[in-house]
């Protein structure tokens, strides 16, 4: 088989016909969602770091016991760990929406896959703060002076309730967060992406 042989069995290989490509305007229509997205993530990370840094100020500030304040600054210590750690998962689709390789329907999809697997760290992400809610309200239990002690019971039924209304509220409240500032964009995208089939 000759060189021009292979150049026509190459050019008529249509194997790539299931990822075909995206039109300039079908680009401007989708870059402007995803700009919206990636505005939020940048604002949320940045709103995220302030809520910490103000954290860490108002402990180091206040006056109270030392072993207050060394619990509080390891347990924020500690959330921000966790923050970071889905952060990480959060930049990794920042990364990949500034992408220049956004060409073809195939890795549209992709990045749809890639927002619905975010939606799922978003909702883990809330709700990994539960454990932190809770070593707080015990903390506050345990450190703060009250002229008459709570007892068992109370401090029970405080820590159960607290719980019971906070777990779901937070799960409300993340998928709220998510679908305000997130869910709106996405949709757009994935109409788009039906368009394009």
């Amino acid at each position: 088989m000759n060189i021009d042989e292979l150049k026509n069995t190459w050019n008529q290989d249509d194997s790539f016909e299931g990822t075909p490509e995206i039109s300039m305007e079908q680009k401007s229509k989708i870059n402007l969602p995803l700009e919206k997205i990636r505005s939020n993530m940048r604002m949320e990370f940045w709103s995220t770091v302030g809520i910490f840094v103000f954290a860490f100020g108002v402990i180091a500030l206040s006056p109270g016991p030392f072993k207050f304040k060394f619990y509080i600054t390891i347990l924020i210590a500690s959330m921000v760990f966790v923050t970071f750690f889905f952060f990480s998962k959060f930049f990794k689709l920042y990364k990949n929406m500034s992408s220049p390789m956004m060409k073809t329907y195939d890795s549209l999809k992709d990045l749809l896959h890639q927002f619905e697997l975010n939606k799922q760290y978003y909702s883990s992400f809330y709700l990994a703060f539960v454990p932190f809610l809770v070593c707080e309200i015990i903390i506050v239990l345990e450190f703060i002076p009250r002229p008459i002690p709570l007892s068992n019971l109370k401090i029970a039924s405080i820590l159960i309730g607290s719980l019971v209304i906070v777990m779901p509220l937070l799960f409300i409240m993340g998928k709220w967060w998510f679908k305000k500032f997130y869910g709106k964009y996405i949709k757009q995208i994935e109409d788009l992406v039906k368009e394009l089939i």
